[in-house]
């Protein structure tokens, strides 16, 4: 394999791996924070 196709590669891969079509998924935390947010104002 070429240098080029191989760079090429890395960056379709990494392209590919950065995409957040429906947004970023959320941490554990993130989501018990919110859970608590709206918890605490009921």
């Amino acid at each position: 394999m070429t240098g080029q196709k191989r760079r090429k590669e890395a960056a379709w891969k990494s392209r590919k791996q950065e995409q957040h079509p429906h947004g970023k998924i959320k941490s554990l935390k993130e989501l018990s924070s919110e859970y608590e947010e709206k918890n605490t104002t009921l």
